[in-house]
């Protein structure tokens, strides 16, 4: 890569590491920018051994903070997704996953700003509409690390707290993240080349997500929630963008 690619990869690992702090929609970025020097598949086969270089930090940092039953829902499902995805990685069109996916989240974020307060009322997780959001989000992550949208379209009506929210989103990705290494190797979006990139990448990377952590944890819950829906409708309105 030119200094310009370079300087993008940068950026996009600190994304990468912010979302892992707890922040998972700024994540969204990290792709679309690689996209300007490179193909969306290999700009995705580049950052998943970053991502999952900052699992680690972010496991560590969030491993007291979550909602178990949400992800005893959400994961299983979000493999199934991944299976498919991997079945169809040939038939898929990568645009219009970005267009659907941009739709759902743009739609969810203008009702929550329109007609909903920025922090729901907690409520138990449910069992149907979480297995169809965990399909989602792992077949959108596995073809462009676009999970967030769906997953934020499920959890965020659940009420968790900021630091549960952050907590169970890190932990779900980071699984997410570990099933998709072996299709990706598989269908040669990553290889040793890729490999070199991406260990330099890591170091950034990491560092963002102890920022990230501190980040959630000194803003307020509404204001952090608040971040979060504009952050999805922002996203989302790229993906639509990005798909015309």
């Amino acid at each position: 890569m030119d200094l310009l690619g370079w300087v993008l990869a940068v950026i996009a690992a600190i994304s990468v590491g912010l979302s892992k702090g707890g922040l998972p929609v700024i994540a969204g970025i990290a792709v679309p920018l690689l996209a300007l020097v490179m193909s969306p598949v290999q700009a995705a086969g580049l950052l998943l051994p970053v991502y999952m270089v900052s699992d680690v930090f972010g496991l560590w940092a969030w491993r007291k903070e979550f909602d178990r039953r949400v992800l005893m829902i959400v994961a299983p499902a979000a493999v199934a997704g991944i299976a498919f995805g991997w079945a169809t990685a040939s038939l898929v069109s990568e645009r219009w996953v970005g267009m659907m996916v941009g739709v759902i989240g743009a739609v969810f974020a203008l009702n929550a700003i329109l007609r909903r307060p920025a922090v729901a009322e907690p409520r138990p997780a449910r069992v149907v509409p979480g297995l169809f959001w965990g399909a989602l989000t792992g077949f959108t992550s596995f073809v462009s690390h676009s999970g967030g949208p769906p997953w934020q379209v499920y959890s965020l009506p659940l009420g968790m707290s900021k630091t549960v929210f952050a907590g169970t989103s890190t932990i779900l990705f980071a699984f997410i993240n570990a099933m998709k290494l072996p299709p990706y190797w598989a269908l040669g979006q990553i290889n040793t080349a890729s490999l070199g990139v991406a260990v330099m990448l890591m170091a950034p990377a990491a560092a963002a997500v102890f920022l990230g952590v501190w980040a959630v944890r000194v803003i307020p819950q509404v204001l952090f929630f608040r971040i979060v829906i504009w952050a999805l409708l922002l996203i989302s309105l790229r993906l639509i963008w990005q798909a015309f």
